[in-house]
């Protein structure tokens, strides 16, 4: 990476733009992922193909033999036996393209973050600091990568489906990454900050990441495919708590391994950040600083609406998708009124 450079403060302010936006648009790439992979969820498509192959997974079967050949792939393991037994070929490919592009979309990202980041770096752009974050950016997404194998693999031998803790894994470290470029390109970027208090500045942080944990209680619902069941609100099947949220004997497992569990965990950690939202807001009018928060308000409001709307149409593909694209909006909203907060 390259090291220190000297510049003027109009050279600096430019190529922090630049390196800005181009963190803006990896920001977009990643939502996109995030999307992909919550059909290939829906669909029932992760697990379409076998194998991990970095470098010839890139191109998908072009013979009806190749097609063939990646069915009989498929047919060995347990999904296939228990649930789509007897698909036909055609079946498959639909499946099949889900995945392919879900993993694509993965490789593109890959060589859109280092064929820049290697222009930046040896055009002599980049402090060593920011080279330091670019780089470990860049590190976390290969390890995503690898996570997104590990998290395949649980559902390819003893189970019909993958892991829901690999698969809340898998889009934890996801977000994480979105958050920090989203985070750094900010730093990046030019803006007025508003001083506040320390307690404040704590609490907008702490309701970003209690927008984190939500999504993560969201990856249980979408392992266990919770969604599509208890479709009634604003009680479950008539009762604030529901029926089966603990086995028989109960253990603390149950409450990521259980339907009614993961659905009411979620639907509570809901209800906890919309006070957190309202609570932000109202502190922040005191501050002088409604304008970001009403942003935040907004998109909790508008996802908890989408949330309750997906739960009573039992979770269809497209609004299921509209609200995992929300709880990215959500948490780019809460890092943004985060940010735009300064030391008083």
């Amino acid at each position: 990476m390259a090291s220190s450079i000297s510049s003027t403060p109009s050279q600096n302010a430019s190529t922090n733009r630049r390196v800005a936006l181009w963190l803006f648009v990896m920001c977009g790439l990643v939502a996109a992922m995030v999307i992909v992979g919550g059909a290939t969820r829906l669909t029932d498509s992760g697990l379409s193909i076998v194998e991990w192959r970095p470098v010839t997974g890139a191109i998908p079967p072009m013979s009806e033999a190749d097609w063939l050949s990646e069915f009989e792939k498929y047919k060995t393991i347990p999904e296939y036996e228990e649930v789509n037994f007897g698909m036909s070929l055609a079946e498959f490919k639909q499946i099949y393209w889900w995945e392919w592009g879900h993993r694509l979309l993965g490789r593109v990202i890959g060589f859109a973050f280092l064929l820049p980041l290697i222009f930046f770096a040896a055009t002599r752009q980049l402090t060593r600091d920011l080279s330091i974050k670019l780089a470990g950016l860049f590190v976390l997404g290969g390890m995503q990568g690898a996570l997104g194998w590990w998290m395949v693999s649980s559902g390819l031998a003893d189970r019909v489906d993958v892991s829901q803790y690999r698969l809340a894994a898998h889009l934890s470290l996801a977000v994480l990454l979105f958050a920090a470029m989203f985070w750094l390109a900010l730093d990046l970027w030019p803006q007025k900050k508003i001083a506040a208090p320390e307690k404040f500045r704590i609490g907008a942080l702490a309701l970003a990441g209690g927008v984190f944990a939500q999504m993560v209680l969201g990856a249980f619902v979408a392992g266990l495919r919770a969604g599509r069941t208890f479709n009634t609100w604003p009680l479950m099947d008539g009762k604030f708590f529901p029926d089966g949220y603990f086995n028989t004997p109960a253990t603390f497992h149950d409450l990521f391994e259980t339907m009614a569990a993961v659905q009411f965990n979620h639907r509570i950690g809901a209800y906890l950040l919309a006070g957190a939202a309202v609570w932000f807001y109202l502190a922040a009018r005191k501050a002088r600083y409604e304008a970001r928060a009403r942003l935040v308000l907004a998109a909790v409001g508008l996802q908890i609406v989408l949330g309750v709307w997906t739960v009573l149409a039992a979770t269809p593909v497209a609004l299921g998708l509209l609200h995992q694209a929300g709880a990215l909006i959500v948490i780019a909203s809460a890092l943004y009124a985060a940010h735009g907060l300064a030391k008083n």
